[in-house]
Parts: structure tokens; C-alpha cells; sequence
């Protein structure tokens, strides 16, 4: 099987691209973790991003903050999709890096999630490897149809109870 790898710009990243890593781990995809900067470690990210294909690797999750370079820089020296992951480090509260790492040029595709959102990186890391793992593709579509059956049964508790006292139950929770 093919591994996924997550890159940090920065180690205080970790606890942002810590939901990727979660998620891999549920479908048992094995990855690497990897802390290097586009700006401060150039040719060691670069050398990471050429050699990740001959090093087994099948996609890259890529966070960084601020001016956000590293996904589009990993894109660049490697023909793996790459999946980026804003994260919210500047008082710009995460926009300047969604912009920065949306914004790629023509020819150099970098998948885009929400600021913080890497637990959708990684299932989308997931969805990129199932198309070579079938065991991934029906674990993936079955944890699709748990989370159906999760929301349509607070749909049918809410609508048996009422709002009010579901609100209540909800604010309990909390």
C-alpha cells in the first residue's frame, strides 16, 4: 500500500495536522510525519518532495501558516497530488495562508481544504489512495454511510422530542 505523508511547515502545526494523522490511522494507512519549511529548509523540502514517489509514497498533506508556501512548493517538485491545510498562525486568522495555497499558479494543482481542516485532508488523502485500495474505497464508503445514520438519528430524536428539549440535551453534552 501506498503512504501518505503529512508535512508541517512548523512543529506548531502538530496540533492542527494531528486530525490527518487521526484519520489515517482509523483506515489504517501508513504515513510519515515530516517538519520542513519551504522557506528555512528549501533543498531538504525539495529533495523530500522529488524523492516521495520512489520512497513510496502516494499523496502529500502539506500545512503551513502565514505566507504558506510549502504545499505549493512540494507541489512543484513532485507529481503526487498534494493536498494543503491552511492553518490559522497569523492575525489573519488563516486567510492569508487559504489564499496563498488556493491561488496556485496554472500547472501546479494544490488540493485545498479549510483553515484547520485537516481531518479533511486526510480523508481526502484516503479518497486519492482508494483508487488503488479497494479495502480503503469500502471502508471509506462505509464510514460515509455511519455518518449518515448518525445525523438522520438526531433528525428523527429531534423530531420526536422537540427542539427545546433537544437544545437542552445538547447544551448537557457540552
Amino acid at each position: 500500500m501506498l503512504k501518505a505523508a503529512i508535512v508541517m511547515g512548523s512543529d506548531s502545526d502538530l496540533g492542527v495536522l494531528s486530525a490527518a494523522a487521526k484519520v489515517l490511522e482509523q483506515f489504517k494507512v501508513p504515513f510519515e510525519i515530516k517538519i520542513l519549511s519551504a522557506h528555512r529548509t528549501t533543498e531538504a523540502s525539495l529533495s523530500f518532495a522529488a524523492k516521495a514517489e520512489e520512497n513510496g509514497f502516494g499523496v502529500i498533506i502539506a500545512g503551513a501558516g502565514a505566507a504558506a508556501h510549502l504545499p505549493g512548493v512540494l507541489a512543484a517538485a513532485t507529481p503526487l497530488p498534494v493536498i494543503g491545510v491552511p492553518v490559522n498562525a497569523t492575525p489573519l486568522a488563516g486567510m492569508d495562508a487559504l489564499l496563498s495555497i488556493v491561488q496556485m499558479p496554472p500547472g501546479i494543482p494544490v488540493a485545498t481544504v479549510g483553515v484547520n481542516n485537516a481531518k479533511n485532508a486526510g480523508l481526502l488523502a484516503v479518497q486519492v489512495l482508494s483508487l488503488a485500495e479497494k479495502r480503503l474505497r469500502d471502508e471509506f464508503k462505509a464510514d460515509r454511510e455511519m455518518m449518515k445514520a448518525g445525523v438522520l438519528a438526531k433528525n428523527a430524536e429531534l423530531e420526536k422530542i422537540g427542539y427545546r428539549k433537544y437544545l437542552e440535551k445538547a447544551e448537557k453534552k457540552r
